[in-house]
């Protein structure tokens, strides 16, 4: 077990750098803005460009996974994170910051779609979940540094210097996490299920034996996977079949729903957000500090649940939360002078739920629900929807809080979020407490595992 927590660790160191580089400009947005004087559609263009190379990162990763390893592609994607970041900060015009900001943006993705299921294929079944919620726990930690960073830098130095050199500072902070996930990825071995259906058995057979109490479950494991394992690399034609849609849909949606809802309009433009409330730059700063710390907060609660109440249950709730929450914030921005505290409080009480339920269980779905053999590629078709969500709220947020206001605005979120409640009723299952094997047979039967013909049923 030690030998898995160190694994799920180093992962994990991962899910840290995605939340500060995704975060990172939150405390910076406005001192860019005023930087490269840029406009509401020019802000957001640059806030919302780390998603495209999101989108590039999620579309290549699962393939590339699943014909070269999950490790490798960790290590090359640490690699674009050093490099990303340096761009970041040294960038002397928008335009350079938007290339570096997509280039972090391809190892987000990659991170984003590799790492949860990287700890699945290697967790024990009775805390998959949680230790899968580990990269969204350290992703959440990566959100809390980085704020605290941006409030601290902002608080020692005079807005002047901030907008000419202080938000640097705080996108170069991220290289060092980086070059740390390189070197600790050399202490990592290969998926097990992976290297299976490479062929290289003794290897996962060693794995497993680390991974494992005793040698004797090492071999059960190692002839449950081999019974799971398709005997080709999967291609996006075959993750289209008829027998994997409702699987994909599910995936699909859930990571979908976790974007729309509004929770990168929060962790992008919390500080503008509060300063629309009345609160001076210091107190908004600080209000997202206390952002970062309820998500870390809130994630150690769904990490405590999510293998106890279940996947479904937690998205149920948070769904029902998110949706009252949501509303009663577009309430607030409807009075002539909101109440900022009121509003620190809604909006807080918001992410906790978001955290415990789509915030953490999105990643623990998508890395369980589809079968071994288009793990890889089902995955990256998933995460694709969350960071095409993720690239609509960035980019439109503030057009839409400049076109039809905050109060519709965040009463369009929380219409959505009741869509997302209906939509975990209807097709989310339920996964908790069965290995990937059992998972994969009580979605699809045992005929229509490793990729073979369906037995005809009736």
């Amino acid at each position: 077990m030690r030998s898995v927590i160190l694994i799920t660790f180093v992962t994990a160191v991962g899910g840290f750098l995605f939340g500060f580089d995704n975060g990172a400009i939150s405390g910076s947005a406005g001192f860019i803005q005023d930087r490269f004087r840029l406009g509401p559609g020019g802000l957001g263009w640059v806030t919302s460009s780390i998603i495209v190379g999101c989108v590039v990162g999620v579309v290549i990763a699962g393939r590339l996974s699943d014909a070269i390893g999950r490790r490798k592609i960790m290590l090359g994607t640490s690699v674009v994170f050093v490099v990303g970041a340096i761009g970041e900060a040294l960038a002397p015009s928008s335009g350079l910051l938007v290339a570096a900001r997509i280039l972090v943006g391809v190892g987000i993705g990659t991170e984003t779609t590799i790492a949860p299921l990287y700890i699945a294929e290697v967790a024990p079944p009775r805390v998959r979940g949680r230790l899968v919620s580990f990269n969204q726990l350290f992703n959440t930690v990566g959100n809390l540094v980085v704020f605290t960073v941006s409030a601290l830098i902002s608080r020692m130095n005079s807005d002047a210097w901030n907008v000419s050199t202080g938000w640097r500072y705080t996108f170069g902070v991220g290289v060092v996490p980086a070059v740390a996930f390189f070197l600790l990825l050399f202490l990592v071995p290969e998926s097990p299920r992976w290297l299976v259906r490479a062929g290289r058995r003794a290897e996962a057979l060693t794995v497993l034996t680390r991974i494992s109490a005793t040698e004797d479950d090492a071999r059960a494991e190692l002839a449950a996977i081999e019974g799971a394992s398709g005997a080709h690399a999967a291609r996006l034609r075959d993750v289209l079949a008829p027998r994997f849609r409702k699987t994909l849909l599910i995936g699909f949606g859930v990571a979908l729903f976790q974007q729309i809802t509004g929770i990168n309009a929060i962790f992008y433009y919390a500080p503008e957000v509060f300063k629309s409330a009345g609160l001076g730059s210091n107190d908004a700063m600080s209000s997202t500090v206390l952002i970062g710390v309820v998500l870390v907060l809130a994630t150690l609660l769904s990490m405590w649940l999510i293998d106890k109440a279940g996947r479904r249950s937690l998205l149920l709730v948070g769904a029902v939360a998110m949706t009252v929450l949501l509303a009663a914030t577009g309430v607030v921005f409807r009075a002539p002078h909101p109440d900022g505290p009121l509003l620190l409080a809604l909006i807080l009480g918001y992410v906790a739920f978001f955290a415990v339920s789509f915030g953490t269980v999105t990643y623990v779905v998508i890395s369980e629900i589809f079968p071994t053999h288009i793990r890889g590629v089902a995955a990256s078709v998933a995460t694709f929807a969350l960071w095409g969500g993720n690239y609509l709220v960035s980019q439109f947020f503030p057009v839409l809080v400049s076109g039809i206001g905050s109060s519709s605005t965040f009463f369009l979120f929380s219409g959505i979020s009741l869509l997302a409640l209906v939509f975990t009723a209807v097709l989310v299952p339920e996964t908790k407490g069965r290995s990937l094997e059992e998972v994969e047979r009580d979605l699809y039967g045992p005929g229509e595992r490793a990729g073979k013909q369906p037995v005809p049923r009736g």
